[in-house]
């Protein structure tokens, strides 16, 4: 039996939380794979997964190779007509309705990539994306449309939307042979941005569609105030735009950037007492001239 879709999760350090991702998924419902790439963990946690789940395909990586790294790694073993990358701090409704998505992508082939609703796992479940605006090409800013409002039905009209999100994404396998595997010099942070206008320059259209959900917990790898977030953040914001700006637009980002967000932000920190903050800012604008 082909299979149609294939699920796709990075596991760092997060055992708990991808087994609770994995007991939310609706086996036999449609034909399907789960494929689970244990990112460089401390332990051999693919191991654990894999006996403890033995209907999944584990994916074990010495190295933590960054978000879309472990992405591409689960990727490349893929079998299945879609793929639906999902983080592992994520769940499932019951009902999950994930075809609907499908139906969304088989509706035109137009159409590559196409994202559920998602709402944050905690209290009353509000929004976290419904869609995204575009970037400024100066401030590097947009948000979320539906952001932190509660879900009463207000953004559940499908539309296109210019950025899939990372948290959950589900792709038509042509779009890897026309647009390319997720750019992997980031680590983490900003790809599923990047990968985007990939997707969109190669011809095909992002979409949101409300009849599915998934919740998501967030940001439990890497916390909202560390180091680690600081520093990618910083670094990759610069590093983006010089991939994808150009002339007097990226002179004003980079002044936009360095000059006024993080001068502002380190003062914040160094108020706050949170030098590990201020030096990780400082290490993204150093570091991000390296990366090609």
């Amino acid at each position: 039996m082909d299979i149609v879709l294939s699920i796709i999760t990075v596991n760092y350090n997060g055992l708990d939380y991808t087994c609770a991702l994995i007991d939310t998924i609706p086996f036999g419902s449609l034909p399907m794979e789960v494929i689970v790439v244990d990112n460089g963990s401390a332990h051999d946690e693919a191991s654990e997964l894999a006996a403890r789940y033995p209907q999944i395909r584990t994916i074990r990586s010495e190295k933590n190779l960054g978000f879309a790294g472990g992405n591409n790694l689960g990727i490349q073993a893929a079998k299945g007509r879609y793929l639906y990358l999902v983080n592992n701090d994520t769940e499932f409704p019951s009902p999950w309705n994930v075809e609907a998505m499908i139906e969304r992508l088989e509706s035109s082939a137009a159409i590559g990539v196409v994202c559920p609703k998602i709402r944050f796992a905690w209290a009353t479940k509000p929004i976290q994306y419904a869609g995204y605006t575009r970037l400024s090409s100066i401030t590097l800013r947009n948000h979320a449309i539906g952001y932190g409002e509660e879900d009463h039905g207000q953004h559940d009209v499908p539309h296109p939307t210019p950025y899939a999100h990372g948290a959950a994404m589900m792709l038509k396998r042509e779009v890897i042979s026309e647009a390319g595997l997720m750019p992997e010099c980031y680590f983490l942070y900003y790809e599923e941005l990047d990968w985007s206008l990939q997707i969109r320059q190669a011809g095909f259209d992002i979409w949101y569609d409300p009849c599915s959900t998934i919740f998501h917990k967030e940001s439990k790898t890497t916390g909202q105030n560390s180091a680690l977030r600081t520093y990618y953040v910083c670094r990759n914001r610069l590093l983006f735009a010089r991939r994808n700006i150009s002339g007097i637009h990226l002179i004003l980002c980079y002044i936009y950037i360095i000059g006024i967000v993080s001068l502002r932000d380190m003062l914040k920190y160094l108020l706050k007492g949170r030098t590990d903050l201020l030096k990780a800012t400082l290490r993204g604008i150093r570091d991000f001239k390296k990366i090609r």
